[in-house]
């Protein structure tokens, strides 16, 4: 089941910025105009996995309907310490376009995602952030999330040009209490 929930805000310079599901339209502008045009399969793979109700997408866009920030939750997972699906989800892909930081989109995302999934009868959302993403670890400190440990940050995945890609990215695992905000 796909939930429908959308929400907007606006920011402090008066934009008004929608939060919506992603929709199948959406996925080449999650490429950023080629920057990440080497995640394309990911994409339509993750995109199938939202479809079947294991992960949701929601996308920010700016009055034009650009995409201009998004982020991915994995609801299941065979490795049920991350995600099972009733307890525990998996923030895995979480992304402002530079031009737009600063002005509270993130925050607003953030803050709408551990909403819902606290609605839904979530306790815990988990992230792995790099080990040199050191603003984004003080903003998801400052958030209530907790350094678990490390993680190898090793995964691989098919680019655009059917070649398998082997990312290492060394992080912190970290997880949040959603209990902790009623």
């Amino acid at each position: 089941m796909i939930p429908t929930e959308e929400a907007s805000f606006q920011t402090s310079s008066g934009d008004k910025i929608q939060l919506r599901l992603l929709e199948e339209a959406d996925l080449p502008e999650l490429e950023w105009e080629g920057r990440y045009s080497h995640f394309r399969k990911l994409y339509q793979q993750h995109y199938k996995n939202f479809l079947a109700g294991s992960t949701l997408i929601w996308v920010a866009t700016d009055k034009t309907d650009k995409v201009i920030g998004q982020v991915f939750i994995l609801l299941y997972s065979n490795d049920k310490e991350i995600a099972d699906g009733k307890q525990r989800a998996y923030l895995f892909s979480f992304r402002i376009r530079e031009e737009w930081r600063g002005q509270g989109i993130g925050s607003f995302m953030m803050q709408f995602v551990e909403d819902y999934l606290r609605q839904k009868g979530f306790s815990w959302l988990r992230l792995n952030v790099g080990k040199t993403n050191l603003a984004a670890i003080e903003i998801y400190r400052h958030r209530g999330y907790r350094i678990m440990g490390p993680d190898s940050g090793i995964w691989r995945y098919e680019d655009n040009n059917n070649k398998w890609q082997t990312v290492y990215e060394p992080a912190w695992r970290m997880i949040k209490d959603l209990r902790s905000e009623s």
